[in-house]
Order: C-alpha cells, then sequence, then structure tokens
C-alpha cells in the first residue's frame, strides 16, 4: 500500500526543517555575540555541570587566597613591630652599658632610668600594634590592647591561637605569643623582658655595689637573653611568611588552571563558531528558497 505525500505534510516537513535550521544559526549567533558555547543547560548538561564545578573550585581557591592575603599582612605588621622592638632594645643595651660604668654619677644614672621606663613604654606601644582594626599581638582577644599604657605591665590578652585556611584542610597560625618576650613585668619575677627593663631601671636609681654589680652582670645577661627570644621570634615570623608566600604562588597557579580549564568547557572557539555560522547561514538560506517553491500552492493544486 503506497503513502501518498500531501502538500500539507511537505509544507509541514519544510516549516519543521527551516526552524531547526533557523534555531540552530540563532544559537550560533548567540555564541558569537557571548562568546560562550554554553548559554543554557540544556547546550551542554556534561559540561553546564563541569563548569559549575570549575565555578565553585575557583570560588574556594579566591577564598584561600584572601585568607593567605590576610595572613601575610598580619605578620608583616608583627615584624614592623617586632623590628621596632629590637631596635628599643639595642637603645637600651648601650644605656645599661653606660650605666654600668663606674665613670657615671648619680644624676646621669636616673636620667638613664628615666630614659628606660620610657623605653619600657614604646615596647608596649609596639605591643599594642593593630591591624585592620584588631590588635595583633593579644591571641584570640583582638579587641582588647594587650598591655596598658601608663599602668601596670600585666599581659591583658589570652593565649588563643588565631589560624588562616591555606588549602583544604591546612592551617597556618599568623599571631605571635608576644608574652613570651615582653612578660607581665616587675611583679612576675619572670625574667622576661618589661621585668628585666623595670629591674634595670631600679639598679639605675639604687647607689649600692650590689646595684652597680647587677647593671655590669645580671641585668646585661637577662637583657641578652631576651634578646635571643626576641629574634627566635622574629625567625619564627619570617618562616611562616615564607609559607604563605609559598601557599600564594601555589594557590595562583592552580587558579589559573582552573580557569583555563572553564574556558575549555564555556568558552567557544571562534574560529570555529564563525565558520559553522557562516556555513549554516548559507544553508538556511539554500533552505529558504528551496521550501519556498515546495510550499507554493494554487488552485490547479487543489483541483488536481
Amino acid at each position: 500500500m503506497s503513502m501518498r505525500i500531501t502538500t500539507l505534510m511537505s509544507t509541514r516537513a519544510t516549516l519543521r526543517d527551516l526552524n531547526d535550521g533557523f534555531a540552530r544559526l540563532n544559537r550560533l549567533q548567540g555564541q558569537l555575540s557571548s562568546g560562550k558555547q554554553i548559554s543554557r543547560p540544556s547546550d551542554d548538561p556534561y559540561g553546564t555541570s563541569r563548569a559549575l564545578a570549575l565555578r565553585g573550585e575557583l570560588g574556594g581557591l579566591d577564598q584561600f587566597q584572601r585568607n593567605v592575603d590576610d595572613g601575610t599582612g598580619w605578620l608583616n605588621t608583627c615584624d614592623t613591630a617586632l623590628g621596632q622592638m629590637s631596635d628599643v632594645m639595642g637603645r637600651v643595651r648601650e644605656l645599661l652599658v653606660q650605666g654600668g660604668n663606674d665613670t657615671a654619677g648619680p644624676a646621669e644614672r636616673s636620667a638613664m632610668a628615666d630614659e628606660i621606663d620610657q623605653l619600657a613604654e614604646s615596647l608596649k606601644q609596639e605591643a599594642d600594634t593593630q591591624y585592620g582594626g584588631r590588635f595583633v599581638f593579644s591571641g584570640t582577644a583582638t579587641d582588647t590592647a594587650p598591655y596598658a599604657l601608663g599602668g601596670a605591665d600585666r599581659y591583658q590578652g589570652d593565649a588563643g591561637t588565631i589560624t588562616r585556611a591555606i588549602g583544604p584542610g591546612v592551617e597556618i597560625p599568623i599571631n605571635t605569643d608576644i608574652r613570651a618576650l615582653l612578660g607581665d613585668g616587675q611583679g612576675a619575677s619572670d625574667d622576661k623582658l618589661l621585668n628585666t627593663l623595670r629591674d634595670i631601671s631600679d639598679h639605675l636609681r639604687g647607689s649600692t655595689p650590689a646595684d652597680a654589680d647587677a647593671l655590669r652582670t645580671t641585668d646585661l645577661q637577662r637583657l641578652d637573653a631576651n634578646v635571643d627570644v626576641l629574634n627566635g621570634i622574629r625567625a619564627d615570623v619570617g618562616a611562616r611568611t615564607n609559607r604563605l608566600a609559598v601557599a600564594g604562588s601555589r594557590l595562583s597557579g592552580l587558579a589559573l588552571n582552573s580557569t583555563r580549564l572553564l574556558s575549555d568547557v564555556e568558552d567557544a572557539d571562534m574560529a570555529q563558531t564563525i565558520t559553522q555560522y557562516t556555513t549554516q547561514q548559507a544553508a538556511y538560506s539554500a533552505a529558504l528558497k528551496a521550501g519556498a517553491n515546495i510550499v507554493q500552492s494554487s488552485l490547479l493544486d487543489f483541483l488536481h
């Protein structure tokens, strides 16, 4: 049994083909204007899923990079303050050596003691350094200054650790235990820096042979021991800063690679797309001409 192809069937098939051709042409035109080969999930379900995963990965890398930048700024701030403390300690040592000299008179030693007291306040001021409105040497109590200027030398922060995530499951501490250097002052008798400076000040004001002997021996030894502590702290800060630099470089490389992969998934190959568009445009024009001849109807066609 033969099947008769009616005019209506030919017309519908022609229009369907023309619509399909126009849709392909329109899709290629959209790719040319946007530069993207995926404009909706239905264009490439797998590619869409892959693009979403890559964008999530880039978002995570961006957060890690921000953490690295924040941690680097924090540690640089710490190192600057520690560098100022090192300068202060250098001046303290000069005064200590001068004060331990038997040629220094009471008035001169008293003036040195006054300067030592001011230098102790300078150390506390450096310890109160802030980064982004947060006290960098207060542990997790970043809203509290670690030392009160003009008051007692007792540490007012805590022993908490602040960390920054620089990778999946990888965190690095960014704060520094300044109490290990400065201590809690004279009443604590902890031989830390503030305790040592307060004792030096008292010994400079004292007039006994024991005071003079302490300036030349135990005070100098305690100060040098604190210099060693400071150098160790600075070395640790430097090591963590270097680690953050390495992490930042690694994150930049990973982000670049993920961006390249995302481009491969989402971005259209412009040369290929232009070629396809030109070919499809020519095919669509030819189809329009052919379709015009196929769907033409007249009274004689219906009377046949």
